[in-house]
């Protein structure tokens, strides 16, 4: 589920997985994988010193927020509008509340996610900035500080709620964790 974070340019926004079976990233109207996401976070820890970065990936911006539709109503099997309400007739809610736990195996629905959210967004180049002069750190026009962008980190790390199935970590978000450790700046806290 999508929580509430804090950004500096946005005020308070939601970010997170919104189905347990996709590994498919909202970031306020921004729809992007956690596989590219954190592929891209391994390049900014990659930084040897703190000099201006810019990276990006291909995502999808849902202009029209009707459009994104009704989240707890497809959750609850009640309201299939929009692109969730597609998501949910597709990945319907499980029916024991015990398998809610978000899937490591999520990025093999890639595919599927990216015909449905066709129909509804705008293909587009999402850039994650770093600049290091502001402490800033932006993924398209949303604006965090350090601490702010580590904890959409920690949220990708955890498996936002409800967590991961079974403790199991995908590989790719392990790798992201290795990247981190090891990061000579430091820019960001120890996952644990």
């Amino acid at each position: 589920m999508p929580l509430a974070f804090e950004s500096r340019s946005h005020g308070t926004i939601a970010f997170g997985f919104f189905n347990i079976d996709s590994d498919m990233l909202l970031l306020d109207r921004l729809f992007f994988f956690s596989t590219h996401f954190c592929r891209h976070i391994e390049k900014l820890t990659a930084l040897d010193t703190l000099t201006p970065f810019t990276t990006g990936w291909e995502g999808y911006v849902i202009p029209d927020p009707g459009q994104i539709g009704d989240l707890m109503g497809a959750i609850h099997g009640i309201r299939h509008t929009g692109f969730m309400g597609e998501v949910y007739e597709r990945f319907p809610f499980p029916k024991k509340e015990a398998e809610f736990k978000q899937k490591p195996e999520g990025h093999h629905t890639q595919e599927v996610m990216d015909a449905i959210i066709r129909k509804y967004g705008v293909r587009q180049k999402i850039l994650l900035v770093f600049d290091p002069d502001e402490a800033e750190i932006s993924v398209g026009p949303y604006e965090f500080t350090v601490d702010q962008f580590d904890a959409l980190i920690r949220y990708v790390w955890e498996g936002g709620y409800p967590k991961w199935r079974d403790g199991v970590r995908p590989e790719y978000v392990l790798r992201m964790k290795t990247r981190l450790d090891h990061s000579p700046l430091g820019l960001f806290a120890p996952l644990f």
